[in-house]
């Protein structure tokens, strides 16, 4: 098979896994210490240049640790991507220039 049909078979899966993903967030998830003792766990993300915080009670911590996990997942796949997509366009330009 040539590079460029392993490629683009690739780039099928990336968009196959991306439909999968679910519900994701941006941002890190941590313990926070309140000055006069006790803890909670507070969302820090970034969204459009803007800082936001969010306190999660306990009971939502599985679920806001999955839409964590499937944005990083979603992050690393279209970043793949990208990255074959360049390959695809210079093999299909050297393909061009070879004929």
């Amino acid at each position: 098979m040539d590079k460029g049909k392993q490629v683009e078979r690739r780039i099928g899966k990336i968009k196959q896994a991306l439909v999968g993903l679910g519900d994701m967030r941006p941002g890190s998830l941590s313990v926070q210490t309140r000055s006069w003792g006790g803890q909670y766990l507070q969302l820090s993300y970034t969204h459009q240049g803007k800082g936001h915080t969010q306190h999660v009670p306990p009971e939502q911590k599985k679920a806001v640790e999955r839409q964590l996990a499937n944005y990083r997942k979603f992050r690393d796949l279209t970043q793949e991507w990208v990255g074959l997509a360049i390959e695809l366009c210079k093999l299909k330009a050297e393909n061009l220039d070879q004929s």
